[in-house]
């Protein structure tokens, strides 16, 4: 009997919720719309990748040899050499902030580079030090290998020396984008949002309404209201999860390497972790608007900074890398990216569903605290 009544409470107030739910187009449009704007936003506006950078390229030396060792900076997607006479046109280029980068080539490269002591200046636009770096990669890397394919073909005869081959090959991200990396992360930062945000604001309204004093004197229990609260937003958040993962295979490419049924439990389970997050904030501060305030505080922005979505967290402070790791998100973040980039790795799926049903437990015990029936 008891159990029979409990089923019929949360029944009738998930439909209560739910009309709510939908009448509310603010929510709607905040759980429907702006997933698919972030979505695109970070899928598409967000990289980390240097594409077309300008390289302001000095031949002082125009030989043959020369021009065969600078062939690599030529068709590149990454490169977009300009070719000059005389560096003082090519440091205007770079003040001007016109060019990126200057390659000199030397009066005496041909010489030298037949006497195996062949050298080039590389200067870069330091504003910006991970894009200066990530060109100095690209530029030594072209580089390098015209000079290889240069002593192959034997134009050029280097000094008998003891020489290392590296054969590099790139594990999980091949295609070496950081698409890959970021997209991922959009399942966290979207149902952070959702989660957190959309419910932090259904508590808050009740109690300024006042119609949360209302029920008080009804058989409901604190429990069964808050399960009744959660659920509208688990089917929402359940759309935007499955837009993600539409994004994420045929939007951008990414892989899923791990089960596709793995994914969608840990995101479920994190999801919930979110809403009752949200919910508990509602229950402790009483007002929608701290209430949305707090929520994006302490859920949304950690998320996008203390996560692992952008920053790695090895070359953080110590304090702050503590102060991560007390964050849902960044146990999720390292599930989810493991997930899709390298599988089903158990032992980090069993520890961090782990610490997710733990938050998810302790947060909603905690909300239906704040709903006990008292006045205050």
């Amino acid at each position: 009997m008891t159990g029979g009544g409990f089923a019929r409470r949360l029944a009738a107030l998930t439909r209560k919720e739910t009309r709510q739910m939908l009448r509310d187009r603010s929510n709607l449009v905040v759980g429907l719309l702006l997933p698919l704007v972030l979505i695109l936003l970070f899928g598409y506006g967000l990289s980390f990748d240097v594409k077309h950078a300008r390289i302001a390229v000095v031949l002082e030396d125009s030989s043959p040899v020369t021009l065969n060792a600078v062939a690599g900076l030529v068709g590149s997607q990454y490169l977009d050499p300009v070719w000059l006479q005389s560096m003082p046109q090519a440091e205007a280029m770079i003040r001007a902030g016109e060019a990126d980068a200057i390659l000199r080539v030397p009066n005496e490269f041909t010489h030298d580079l037949a006497g195996g002591n062949g050298r080039l200046q590389l200067i870069l636009n330091g504003v910006d030090s991970t894009t200066a770096q990530t060109i100095e990669g690209y530029a030594s890397g072209a580089i390098a290998n015209a000079l290889e394919h240069l002593a192959d073909r034997r134009d050029v005869r280097f000094q008998d020396s003891a020489s290392v081959g590296i054969v590099q090959r790139i594990w999980f991200n091949e295609a070496a984008t950081s698409t890959w990396f970021l997209v991922p992360g959009l399942i966290v930062l979207v149902t952070t949002l959702i989660g957190a945000f959309l419910t932090s604001l259904l508590i808050a309204r009740e109690w300024e309404r006042g119609t949360l004093e209302a029920l008080f004197v009804t058989p409901v229990r604190p429990m069964e209201l808050t399960l009744a609260k959660l659920a509208p937003y688990l089917v929402i958040g359940m759309i935007d999860l499955a837009m993600c993962l539409l994004a994420a295979k045929f939007l951008f490419q990414v892989p899923m390497r791990g089960a596709l049924s793995i994914i969608v439990l840990a995101s479920l389970l994190y999801l919930l972790v979110s809403l009752a997050m949200g919910l508990w904030i509602s229950g402790i501060t009483r007002n929608q608007f701290a209430a949305s305030q707090v929520a994006l505080l302490v859920s949304f922005l950690p998320a996008i900074m203390l996560s692992g979505f952008v920053f790695d967290l090895r070359n953080v402070p110590v304090v702050i890398r503590w102060v991560s790791q007390l964050l849902p998100a960044t146990h999720f973040m390292s599930l989810i990216k493991t997930l899709f980039m390298a599988g089903n790795y158990w032992p980090a799926i069993l520890q961090s569903c782990a610490i997710l049903a733990a938050y998810a437990i302790v947060l909603i015990w905690a909300t239906q605290r704040t709903l006990a029936k008292r006045l205050d």
